[in-house]
């Protein structure tokens, strides 16, 4: 097993001490990423966009964009994310910005409501990748 770490300057720096993402390699090829829980920070201001569960989930999609981009895959590759809303009545605006990014084959999910998020954010989304 090889183990690298995955950094970008095109997704949110890490805000503690944890990587944006580890590549686990296995003897056979196969690459597993593990990403960590994305919110919605702009990576150019190093700021929260605005507190629109819309704009936030658009944002934090683009993070993991760039985090899979950056470890040569996609969300093609996407197996398993897991969703921290800060207001599950907010479920059905994240759901319809979420489904665009996986309109045929979305992975496994698990979705939950959070009583709060790093930095007052309205969601967060962590993801498994497969390669």
């Amino acid at each position: 097993m090889k183990k690298q770490i995955i950094s970008t300057s095109s997704a949110p720096a890490a805000i503690g001490p944890y990587s944006q993402a580890v590549l686990v390699s296995n003897n056979d090829g196969e690459q597993t990423l593990y990403a960590s829980g994305q919110i919605a920070i702009n990576p150019t201001t190093g700021n929260l966009v605005e507190d629109d569960i819309v704009a936030q989930t658009e944002q934090v999609m683009n993070n993991i964009s760039a985090i899979l981009s950056a470890a040569g895959m996609s969300f093609s590759n996407v197996v398993k994310t897991t969703c921290l809303l800060a207001d599950i009545n907010e479920f059905s605006m994240f759901n319809e910005v979420y489904g665009k990014r996986f309109p045929s084959d979305a992975p496994a999910r698990s979705t939950f409501a959070a009583a709060a998020l790093p930095k007052g954010a309205r969601v967060e989304v962590e993801i498994i990748a497969v390669k």
